[in-house]
């Protein structure tokens, strides 16, 4: 381009502050938008007025500090209404302070101590931050977060998922389905069983997830209570600090430097990261069934799948969910290494990675999205699939060498060397109903053995593939 064709373009960001940098605050908004309300540069702001709220209310209640007694009931509501009312006006106002101390935590002590006074509550004032350093606060404020990003937000997306998968494992238990191993034609399964496998394997996950432990302190700038015991000596500072993270409904850590050590955040995105890598490969696996015309996709009136190519139905969704699977784990993965270090008694990268928790998530409860309403669009091609069984018939081979050598075992003659005589009639060739059925008739197997493999097809040999999808039923 030339230098005066650039010049002449519009310069979009004068436009309006609105346009978004990025896709999840642009072209994928609807998607990921209920992360905002958690892990949001507002979100954070308002956590934060909460926490500051109510341990400004924890000494109180406890009367921890002289002169600091219960609060009545009423400028208790009141205090709690600037959370409940945090709004554009509070995040506005919180910038405009910023601006001047550029410090965002010592903006939200400003903000809450600017209302005391019309509480009644200016002698009150320094009790607010008391003891704390910045990251007292940011540690809670990003457990609680990322905690109900996680409740409220990604396993409710995840869990939708792994039922949708295990109802069409249900709907699909006794549909048979060639199976392939290293990419070649193998034992059959049924097309219910495999995603009821990836069914099972995520929602172990979801099971690890869930049990997740969300850890805060509040002990000051080393981890020691040093300025809480040269204020206040006789107050029990740790059973004081633990009775309040716990009230936040937050694990306890009692032993940090400056920092909380984030350990559980590496373990939480480690877990939500192996979510990713299992339905990564269920995406994959899915994009290669469809490409082989096990799956149909069911077209969307209006859709199209080509610029030039009318006919095409693409698997976009599955692509989508690849990729945004990709971008949420290299961030995710990022995190948990970036978060368990930190130089001495602190350094500020935790607090620069912090602020992509939202984009990892938002990546893949994007992929979730995409995943699920791929889904929800296929059809299953059940005569490509019983086409695809009875053009394999050697895929009996296994099971006919395995009788050969359970009727050897049980004395019958003329068994000798089974798997090399099926290696020799089936490997790297096709053999056909006939051809198998001729082979099993010449090795005088008992009439019972030779009953059961001439009844056998490469579509009734499944085993109880179409029983163990129970165990996700359950």
């Amino acid at each position: 381009m030339s230098e005066t064709a650039a010049q002449n373009r519009v310069d979009l960001s004068t436009i309006s502050p609105s346009i978004p940098l990025g896709p999840l605050d642009g072209r994928y908004k609807g998607a990921v938008e209920q992360l905002v309300n958690h892990l949001s540069e507002a979100a954070l702001n308002r956590e934060r007025t909460g926490v500051e709220v109510e341990w400004f209310l924890h000494l109180t209640d406890h009367s921890v500090l002289p002169g600091a007694s219960p609060l009545d009931d009423t400028v208790k509501a009141r205090l709690r209404e600037l959370v409940q009312t945090f709004d554009a006006d509070s995040i506005s106002e919180l910038a405009e302070i910023e601006r001047v101390t550029v410090h965002d935590v010592k903006a939200i002590e400003y903000f809450i101590k600017r209302r005391l006074p019309g509480l009644g509550l200016s002698g009150l004032g320094e009790l607010v931050h008391f003891g704390c350093t910045s990251e007292d606060i940011n540690n809670l404020s990003y457990a609680l977060g990322i905690k109900g990003a996680v409740e409220q937000v990604w396993l409710p997306a995840a869990q939708q998922l792994v039922d949708n998968i295990v109802a069409l494992a249900d709907a699909t238990a006794e549909i048979p389905m060639l199976s392939r191993t290293h990419g070649q034609p193998a034992t059959p399964t049924t097309l219910g069983k495999e995603l009821a496998v990836t069914a099972h394997r995520l929602g172990r996950q979801l099971r690890r997830i869930r049990n997740t432990e969300y850890l805060g302190k509040i002990n000051g700038a080393t981890g020691t209570y040093a300025a809480h015991y040269a204020s206040a000596p006789d107050a029990d500072w740790q059973q004081v600090t633990r009775s309040f993270v716990e009230r936040l409904g937050l694990t306890w850590n009692p032993l940090t430097t400056q920092i909380e050590s984030h350990d559980w955040q590496a373990e939480l995105y480690s877990d939500v990261a192996r979510f990713n890598r299992i339905l990564h490969n269920f995406c994959t696996d899915v994009w290669s069934y469809i490409s082989i015309g096990y799956f149909a996709q069911v077209p969307v009136a209006g859709a199209t799948g080509s610029s030039t190519m009318p006919h095409k139905v693409n698997p976009i969704r599955f692509e989508n969910a690849e990729a945004n699977l990709e971008i949420s784990n290299s961030l995710l993965d990022t995190l948990g290494e970036t978060l368990v270090t930190s130089r001495w008694q602190r350094d500020l990268t935790d607090s620069s990675s912090q602020r992509n928790i939202g984009v990892a998530f938002g990546h893949s409860v994007l992929a979730i999205s995409n995943a699920t309403r791929g889904l929800s669009a296929l059809d299953v091609a059940s005569d490509v699939l019983a086409y695809d069984l009875d053009t394999n018939w050697e895929v009996l081979g296994e099971a006919i060498q395995m009788v050969m050598r359970a009727e050897a075992v049980a004395g019958t003659e003329g068994m000798d060397e089974p798997y090399e005589r099926l290696k020799e009639l089936t490997r790297g060739q096709r053999v056909d109903q006939a051809r198998m059925q001729e082979f099993v008739s010449s090795l005088g197997l008992s009439p019972q053995a030779q009953s059961r493999l001439m009844e056998l097809t490469p579509g009734s040999y499944t085993g109880i593939a179409s029983q163990l999808i129970e165990h996700v039923k359950q």
